[in-house]
């Protein structure tokens, strides 16, 4: 049956089933029905309609995390220990993660169950709804036909709280008081915050200057479930001292913000570390946005030829993408798999494959990924979850093998699409997922030129509702393009270890 959407030229608020049914039909978080549906309403007040007719079953929440390095032909490399490059072991990494997901982050198995509390916690919100944005198609006369699974249900309004809430389940059950982290724009931070008082965890954060300044609303919500939140570089460690040292108006970094949240947890025994993105066990907990597409895309009888989605650390892009390869892999589906990052922090277009820190001052193990050097501090764009100098390994290696593409956009051309974005689809995107929307206008204006009616998926990671100083810079005519020197990123390339894999 064919989906239906808002733009219909009939009122919005007409009485009749017909115009309901439309409008009904614009979720597709479960199936299409024939008759008058009803609703079930999730906490955030987002109307998900419940599959309700006897052809057909409802989209469930995934019970298992899907793991990509199963069914890689080449396995990634290891992660090195920092001082002496032999590969890490699991002792290795016990002072910053407790036991379980240190085992999830070298695991080969396929599928990883979801234990029964996180997927209490994950039906607040879970499942996303994939919406097909036919509005947008109109705006640009394309007869590409465009979806997009929108994570900013979630309580923290992003993707964020599909790793934060069983990282600190494992955490908790391991006897842990304290988590430190990291955030950039916040949708992090907020998530491991909401998370943490879920599980009853105190929970510490160090947040990128430039997006502590930027955004003071983000900061509100972690100190509203009890976080407390610093900006970074701080004076609270030795780590945020030096840099401060060197630049007092530094405007800080994810790798800088890393280097004092894994200090503070490497020298105090109650307290653990969590990442939002890059690692492994990261982009597992992220699946369940694939795995729930898959069967929604199924249900509606579509196919992607394009998915698409923005890249920071990479954890919103594996969660959609990587179940999507799993099927390419198998030979089942071809679609074309485009990874879209800043112009001004470009790691997987302009950065080398190399073996380097995942933090400013040499603290993590070694990675081999797609690098711009660990002391790399990209300019304050906007999009201040993607101000991270490297690639997720895993999505290094995927690259790398060849099962996916990337591109980088300037910022300006991000909220132009973003604007477009909000006035057909009524959704204000964070400044991250920008990226994969220009990317996808521009796939759909070639597809208008063309002819050519191909399906577009792209991942619509998160709101932008504690952005809207970003959209006020853009729609003043104050918001300027940001791009790195050539002379600066070779300035930081030059200290990437020299590593012999």
């Amino acid at each position: 049956m064919a989906t239906q959407s808002l733009c219909s030229s009939s009122s919005l608020f007409s009485s009749t089933s017909s115009s309901r049914t439309k409008i009904e039909e614009k979720w597709l978080g479960s199936l299409p029905i024939k008759r008058r549906p009803m609703h079930l309403r999730l906490s955030n007040g987002v109307r998900a309609r419940a599959s309700l007719n006897s052809d057909s079953k409802p989209i469930e929440i995934p019970r298992k995390w899907y793991n990509l390095i199963a069914d890689l032909p080449v396995k990634p490399p290891p992660p090195l220990h920092p001082r002496t490059f032999e590969p890490v072991k699991p002792e290795d990494l016990s002072p910053l993660f407790p036991d379980e997901l240190i085992k999830q982050e070298a695991s080969n198995e396929r599928y990883i169950d979801i234990p029964d509390e996180v997927i209490d916690v994950y039906k607040l919100w879970r499942p996303t709804p994939l919406i097909r944005a036919k509005r947008l198609e109109k705006l640009l006369d394309t007869p590409a036909r465009i979806y997009y699974k929108y994570e900013g249900v979630s309580p923290a309004g992003s993707h964020k709280p599909n790793t934060a809430v069983p990282q600190v389940w494992y955490n908790a059950r391991a006897g842990v008081k304290k988590l430190v982290t990291e955030t950039g724009a916040g949708q992090w931070g907020s998530s491991l915050a909401f998370a943490s008082s879920l599980f009853g965890l105190e929970c510490e954060v160090w947040q990128v200057r430039a997006s502590y300044d930027q955004k003071p609303y983000r900061r509100m919500m972690m100190e509203t479930w009890g976080a407390k939140v610093h900006p970074s570089p701080s004076n609270i460690t030795e780590a945020g001292r030096k840099i401060l040292e060197m630049d007092p108006s530094s405007p800080g970094s994810l790798g800088i913000a890393i280097s004092e949240a894994v200090e503070v947890a490497a020298m105090n025994a109650d307290t653990k570390y969590c990442l939002g993105s890059v690692l492994n066990h990261v982009l597992l907990h992220q699946t369940v946005i694939g795995e729930e597409c898959l069967k929604q895309m199924e249900a509606i009888g579509e196919t992607p030829d394009l998915i698409i989605g923005c890249t920071g650390g990479g954890s919103n892009f594996a969660g959609l993408s990587f179940p999507f390869i799993r099927e390419k892999l198998s030979g089942k589906i071809n679609p074309v798999i485009r990874a879209v990052e800043p112009s001004a922090c470009p790691s997987l277009t302009k950065g080398v494959y190399a073996y380097d820190y995942g933090d400013t001052a040499g603290m993590t193990p070694l990675m081999k990924m797609h690098t711009l050097g660990h002391d790399f501090i990209p300019d304050p764009i906007h999009a201040g979850g993607l101000r991270y100098h490297g690639m997720a390994p895993l999505i290094s290696h995927v690259y790398e093998l060849g099962h996916m593409e990337a591109i980088s956009i300037p910022q300006t051309e991000c909220f132009e699409g973003a604007i477009k974005f909000a006035r057909t689809e009524g959704l204000i995107p964070a400044p991250e997922p920008t990226h994969a929307i220009a990317a996808t206008i521009r796939e759909a204006l070639k597809c208008k030129e063309s002819g050519e009616a191909k399906v577009i998926l792209t991942a619509m990671c998160g709101h932008g509702h504690f952005d809207l100083p970003a959209y006020e810079k853009y729609l003043q005519g104050n918001m300027v393009d940001l791009s790195f020197s050539e002379e600066k990123i070779q300035a930081s390339m030059a200290n990437i270890p020299q590593v012999v894999p």
